[in-house]
């Protein structure tokens, strides 16, 4: 505990504080100084950006977390069976942890601006180029940098989960006839369920860093297939909306909040 205590007292002087004024003021009007109930929550209830952005925001969620849980689960059970080259893997695939966010944004405009290079090949090839930022293609693209952003990270994790199942149990299986298969079903999946709450905790709060590509690509308003919540909130303290800006961040908090507590559910129930 005492090891611990710097970084308890620093979280709570500035996240747990802050956010506890933050919770005050979702009930206040916009100086703080006249209780509104929940007039502040209706108000972002009713606007039609928030369930825009809040609507985009978990079809993301729904696509990439699933997504990225799976893929990486495969990877790390590809990587961890070969019987050498692990470590060239690895760094691979953890080099876009590395890639800074700005060289990420110029690849894209490199790539899918309507001049870029795909358009210009589709011009090449006869058709007319398409402008995939100014699309709906544009929420696929910002699917596509969360996968592969995140993909090394989370296979380290299952490989750290991996690394951990006796090799005696597989051995065992394989001497009654199981084929690799029946093994991953009823040895590997079993053995991960403790890592797993762990490892799609992580995916989805990293889901919600994806903002920072996306503004810099779009700007404030992008298009509305990748209207984030956290672009609206952006929106709202540039506006100095500070009231709808503070109800919408506790909503966003109990949802993360409620999500986290279901997995944990979840996950006590199976073990």
């Amino acid at each position: 505990m005492t090891f611990i205590a710097p970084s308890l007292i620093g979280v709570g002087i500035f996240v747990l504080l802050p956010f506890l004024d933050v919770a005050r003021r979702s009930f206040m009007d916009s100086f703080g100084r006249r209780f509104t109930g929940l007039e502040n929550y209706a108000k972002v209830w009713e606007n039609d950006a928030f369930r825009l952005a809040a609507g985009n925001t978990v079809k993301f969620a729904v696509v990439c977390i699933p997504a990225l849980v799976i893929s990486a689960l495969l990877l790390a059970a590809a990587v961890q069976g070969l019987p050498r080259g692990r470590d060239g893997f690895k760094t691979c695939f953890l080099l876009p942890l590395a890639v800074p966010a700005a060289s990420v944004v110029l690849i894209w405009k490199i790539l899918f601006h309507e001049n870029g290079l795909i358009g210009n090949i589709l011009l090449d090839l006869g058709w007319a180029p398409v402008d995939f930022m100014g699309s709906n293609a544009a929420f696929w693209i910002l699917v596509v940098s969360y996968l592969w952003k995140n993909l090394g990270y989370d296979m380290i994790l299952w490989m750290a989960g991996l690394s951990g199942i006796s090799r005696d149990l597989y051995e065992a299986a394989s001497l009654d006839g199981a084929g690799p298969v029946k093994r991953f079903f009823y040895i590997t999946l079993p053995n991960l369920a403790g890592i797993t709450f762990t490892i799609c905790v992580l995916s989805l709060l990293n889901s919600f860093k994806v903002f920072r590509e996306a503004y810099l690509v779009a700007g404030e308003h992008p298009h509305t297939s990748m209207y984030m919540l956290q672009h609206l909130f952006n929106n709202w303290f540039t506006d100095m909306d500070m009231e709808k800006l503070c109800a919408g961040a506790v909503l966003m908090a109990a949802v993360i909040f409620g999500l986290i507590l279901l997995l944990q559910k979840a996950w006590g129930e199976e073990e």
